[in-house]
């Protein structure tokens, strides 16, 4: 869905949400985002907070039971907000847009005008409209996508202080952007077909395992699919990536139209095992519970283990960049990050903020080390890979 620009003024979110406290109205909050491949709906239940803890956006509870916020920086607790900001997100706005309305109805003289489209749309305009953008900030889904706006001189550098929320792995090496939360490439698998033990801890063995024949699921238009078809191609050669591709094509490996629907077929028992970002599987053991035969599985310094990041930078067109470094300082604070572990079901990348659902803790992961996510911008060879392999 490419989403209409809106610049418009909307309703003060946070005052609805404390009248909606008071009367104990219990609300559902649902999203489908297509790009970002999202489907949730999660029943929430409004309350409020006690005595200066973070204010929780929407609800403090979870799918998975109460949440407190404990640990990271309240948004009370950093500059004020002042002035307008013009912010180009390639998040939807179903995904981020009840976050942007709550930072901006903290400061009674701050605007944020939104432009909501595609992340690789929105680079490919801000290009475009070169030092006539309005754009001081760009969201963008991934890591690739920023990257390729620092590679063109676009970005200004963000100030160490805000760097430094997040460990240096999730942020540009020379601080021209940062991570804001982050998706790990997983391997959903139903338990009544395998035990954790029996999924391969690595990628490059799903085509040679005899118990994934027709029996595992993939979504090839996916982005972040592609982006890990990427991180194959750099880490293992295109020849080995091509290789793989034949393989899990002769293995008889099952297509669907996005990450969300593979993991359902796999709870719902239609295939075993499939490839996805982590969050597709606790969105369905959000709805279905955790008695559904599903859980989650990670391969081990491999493409397959890829953690992206969705992530801000401040544009060299900013008209304020101290507002706009603040605004992204922001997106890291102790109540968006919360925001993200229990509404997107992504990682917080501020350690002391914890994930939520049946996931190990960021630490435990073991992603490449050798592999700066800049380098997932780079797609044409990869979609080039894949319709010559016939997988597109």
């Amino acid at each position: 869905m490419d989403e209409s620009q809106d610049f418009s003024r909307r309703p003060n979110r946070r005052r609805f949400l404390q009248a909606a406290a008071a009367a104990g109205i219990v609300g559902v909050a649902g999203c489908n985002t297509p790009g970002e491949g999202t489907e949730t709906s999660t029943e929430t239940e409004a309350g409020g907070v006690d005595g200066d803890a973070p204010e929780q956006i929407g609800s403090g509870r979870s799918p998975f039971g109460q949440r407190d916020i404990s640990g990271g920086v309240s948004m009370q607790e950093m500059p004020d907000l002042e002035g307008e900001l013009t912010l180009y997100s390639g998040r939807g706005q179903a995904l981020v847009g009840e976050l942007i309305s709550f930072i901006e109805d903290l400061y009674p003289d701050f605007t944020i005008r939104p432009l909501y489209n595609s992340a690789a749309e929105l680079v490919n305009q801000i290009a475009t409209e070169g030092q006539n953008s309005p754009a001081d900030v760009f969201y963008s889904v991934n890591a690739g996508a920023l990257g390729a706006l620092a590679d063109r001189g676009r970005t200004q550098k963000l100030p160490q202080e805000v760097l430094e929320f997040v460990p240096s792995n999730f942020r540009s090496p020379d601080g021209m952007w940062v991570g804001t939360s982050g998706r790990a490439r997983s391997v959903p698998y139903n338990t009544n077909t395998f035990t954790a033990e029996e999924i391969p801890e690595k990628i490059m063995q799903f085509p040679e395992t005899a118990a994934f024949e027709n029996e595992l699921g993939w979504a090839p238009t996916y982005s972040s699919f592609q982006a890990f078809v990427t991180a194959m191609r750099i880490l293992e050669g295109e020849q080995a990536t091509r290789q793989w591709l034949n393989g899990m094509q002769e293995l008889g490996v099952s297509q669907y139209g996005d990450e969300f629907q593979v993991a359902r077929a796999v709870a719902d028992g239609e295939i075993s095992a499939g490839l996805t970002n982590h969050y597709y599987i606790q969105r369905v053991l959000a709805r279905r519970g955790l008695s559904a035969p599903l859980r989650t599985a990670f391969t081990q310094n491999d493409a397959g283990a890829v953690f992206n990041v969705a992530g801000a930078c401040v544009l060299d067109t900013a008209g304020d960049a101290t507002l706009a470094s603040n605004f992204v300082r922001h997106l890291l604070s102790a109540e968006a990050q919360d925001y993200f572990a229990r509404t997107t079901f992504e990682y917080p990348l501020v350690p002391e903020i914890e994930p939520i659902g049946r996931l190990p803790a960021i630490d435990e992961l073991n992603p490449p080390e050798d592999l700066d996510l800049s380098q997932l911008s780079d797609l044409e060879a990869t979609i080039d890979l894949l319709r010559e392999t016939g997988v597109l």
